[in-house]
């Protein structure tokens, strides 16, 4: 994906109070920032915001974190969040660093759209990935739960076998997830490939405590 440039990306992200230039500060008192106890629920790569916004106004007595890499993206997002919106925080972060800011807090992981990285030797960067399977084990409060949507069909059997291998139940398995449900709430690029008439696969995993 081509990332476009926000020319006064900065000024965007200073003046927000919805976005944590350090969470790393944040590490075991993300309830303390939320100023109450109610579940945290996170995605990892959110994109231009929309799946996350869209939940955060819908489930007020829940949390949200939207993680992302990149400033540009971010900037596109934090203009779209409501002002009244109290349960919504952004961070910059690079995926690999989710147990930094993290420690027994999370309750639920989004992983929507995430890159694919085909190539086997690249197979370690995938978000549902060994690698990072015993990171969430690190920020997961108590039961696990992971809820995955992808286009891609490799990373989809790819990550099947691997919340297995690990331990985890697959519930809820779909391979056109738009046939079977009506009122999800969708990020960007799935409107984009959903209107193509073309299958979203999702899974929700989880491991009880």
């Amino acid at each position: 994906m081509r990332l476009r440039n926000v020319k006064n990306k900065e000024e965007i992200l200073n003046n927000s109070n919805y976005f944590i230039s350090n969470p790393f500060q944040y590490k075991g008192k993300w309830d303390k920032l939320f100023k109450n106890s109610n579940p945290i629920y996170i995605e990892i790569g959110m994109g231009k915001g929309k799946f996350i916004i869209e939940n955060a106004i819908k489930y007020p007595n829940i949390n949200f974190i939207g993680i992302e890499k990149y400033d540009s993206v971010i900037a596109r997002c934090l203009p779209k969040i409501p002002e009244e919106l109290k349960n919504l925080i952004i961070v910059r972060l690079d995926a690999l660093e989710i147990d930094k800011i993290f420690t027994r807090e999370i309750d639920r992981i989004y992983l929507n759209f995430s890159d694919p990285w085909p190539k086997t030797r690249h197979s370690s960067r995938r978000l549902s990935s060994k690698v990072f399977l015993e990171k969430y084990d690190f920020i997961f409060k108590n039961k696990k739960e992971i809820h995955m949507r992808t286009d891609n069909r490799e990373l989809y059997i790819y990550s099947l076998i691997s919340f297995s291998e690990y331990g985890y139940v697959l519930k809820k398995i779909s391979f056109d997830l738009h046939k079977e449900c009506n009122d999800l709430i969708t990020t960007e690029y799935e409107d984009k490939f959903s209107s193509k008439n073309l299958p979203i696969y999702a899974v929700i995993a989880t491991i009880d405590s």
